[in-house]
């Protein structure tokens, strides 16, 4: 079950939780420190750091618990300059950036002299963004640089949609929680690799495929070996055990799942079918933009209350749908072993 993952695992808590709060001037000296600044973006909460700064990045492994192996992001303001960071970008990558930057999209691509081995694992890529996010802007463009960040939350659990989520979390562990209210996309962005000869989806996220595939004008590939973030088999899981179902499944399964259960899915589904004695129903908006909004925090809530189980519906994987579908196989995947979850 995660040992040292979720929030009263692996590091001990002296210090206070952090307050949030919205002074991005006090956050932009905590960045120029070497300090953790968690910040919203459009889609979760994310944990900052100076990209360039060794000492800081190594804060944010700390933290969150992460293995050192597993890459970050970096996070750049609008209209950034490239320069240094990327070894080169192709024209499908210029025209993805063009078409959806600022906003949830990441590519990997070859990495440029400024990008130091803390940030990428020791990898050959680098994972860039530009969050559209107007809080997460004003930060990036009033720090003047690049910063690295993961989700707010501890290795493998739920990511956080709200800067109490974070609180919950790291408590302490954070140098100051920048508040910009509820994330707007609620699932992590969409991650395309563009560092070959053809840009290939490694995670799906707040950019559907179809929206690519229009910029591309070709279908676009799955997978490929380059390292990535979320990409884990056990990911944003969250304390309960989570198993997911087929609509046509969900009342089955339900039966089958160890008690106490609770039934995550759309309302329109849960209104059409019975389930068993003592499941309790956990309903979630129709809309696929509301579903994603409201996962991590539906999750969230469900640990709240001590299910064991989550039994999760799994939605139409078109749109936003193949986001959330992911998140709920990652949530649903075998969980490492507490030997397993204590390495580096």
């Amino acid at each position: 079950m995660h040992a040292r993952l979720f929030s009263g695992g692996f590091l001990s808590k002296l210090a206070a939780p952090v307050l949030p709060g919205t002074d991005i001037d006090h956050a932009v000296r905590v960045l120029a420190r070497g300090g953790l600044v968690a910040f919203p973006t459009e889609t979760v909460y994310g944990l900052g750091a100076d990209a360039t700064r060794s000492e800081a990045v190594a804060r944010i492994f700390a933290a969150k618990g992460r293995p050192r192996a597993h890459p970050l992001i970096v996070h750049l303001p609008a209209g950034a300059s490239l320069d240094g960071w990327v070894a080169g970008l192709g024209g499908d990558a210029r025209a993805l950036a063009a078409a959806f930057w600022p906003g949830p999209l990441t590519l990997i691509a070859p990495r440029g002299p400024r990008v130091i081995d803390d940030v990428t694992g020791g990898a050959a890529t680098v994972g860039l963004r530009v969050p559209a996010h107007p809080v997460a802007q004003a930060l990036l463009a009033a720090f003047g640089g690049a910063v690295a960040a993961p989700s707010a939350n501890r290795f493998g659990a739920v990511s956080p949609t709200t800067a109490a989520h974070v609180v919950a979390d790291l408590g302490g562990d954070v140098d100051y929680v920048l508040d910009g209210g509820a994330c707007p996309v609620g699932v992590e962005s969409t991650i395309v690799d563009v560092s070959g000869p053809a840009p290939a989806l490694l995670r799906p996220g707040g950019v559907p495929r179809e929206a690519i595939e229009a910029v591309l004008g070709r279908t676009l590939a799955t997978g490929s070996a380059t390292p990535a973030p979320g990409t884990l088999p056990s990911h944003y899981a969250p304390h309960a055990r989570v198993i997911t179902a087929h609509p046509a499944e969900l009342a089955a399964a339900t039966a089958a799942a160890p008690g106490p259960v609770a039934v995550l899915a759309p309302a329109a589904l849960l209104a059409r079918i019975a389930l068993p004695a003592g499941a309790t129903a956990a309903p979630l908006p129709d809309d696929p933009a509301a579903m994603a909004r409201e996962l991590y925090g539906a999750l969230r809530d469900l640990d709240g209350r001590g299910f064991a189980t989550i039994v999760a519906a799994l939605p139409d994987e078109a749109g936003l749908g193949a986001a959330i579908a992911d998140r709920l196989r990652r949530a649903a995947g075998p969980r490492p072993a507490p030997e397993e979850a204590e390495e580096p």
